[in-house]
């Protein structure tokens, strides 16, 4: 089986969660990133034999002894360089990683309030801000112990156990964790 290459219109599970998290996802068949790993490899393919046979290594053992001793620490301090900005770049995250390292799928909801979800029916339950979701696209966030809720919006309409039966929850916002 082929894998599919990824596009920035048509994402995967991954490239959507890296963008809701902030992380630019740089393909392995992208032209940056064969660049940046062909010169590494390049670098290493040539220098690393040569260091070896000069150090007279010939046991794996020795050649990884070497390796993490004398050949990365000495790398490193010849190659790497200092930050421009030194300050992070990690920014705080305000939501909930639960809510993004899931599986979403987007639904309309049926005439009967209803969602079709892998074979199960999920009942929107009564909602204080409307009268019903008829025709209202929706989120399913299904999470990896099994677990399903609904979203319309960043707002949780309705939570389920692995069976789509309603769990009972309060409905929350998109960052609120769930008592």
């Amino acid at each position: 089986m082929l894998a599919a290459r990824s596009n920035k219109e048509t994402l995967t599970q991954v490239g959507r969660a890296l963008g809701q998290l902030g992380v630019e996802h740089i393909p392995a068949y992208s032209p940056e990133a064969r660049g940046r790993s062909e010169r590494m490899f390049g670098t290493l393919q040539k220098r690393l034999p040569q260091e070896l046979r000069s150090q007279g290594i010939t046991t794996m053992d020795e050649a990884n002894r070497f390796i993490r001793d004398v050949f990365l620490p000495d790398h490193n301090a010849r190659f790497v360089r200092e930050p421009e900005d030194a300050t992070s770049a990690f920014v705080d995250f305000a939501g909930t990683v639960e809510d993004i390292l899931c599986v979403h799928e987007e639904r309309v909801v049926s005439g009967d309030n209803t969602v079709r979800y892998k074979g199960l029916t999920l009942q929107v339950p009564a909602n204080r801000h409307r009268h019903h979701f008829v025709k209202a696209r929706v989120r399913v966030h299904e999470y990896p112990d099994g677990k399903l809720a609904l979203f319309h919006g960043p707002r949780c309409i309705g939570r389920y156990d692995a069976d789509g039966q309603q769990d009972g929850e309060e409905e929350k916002t998109l960052g609120e964790k769930a008592a």
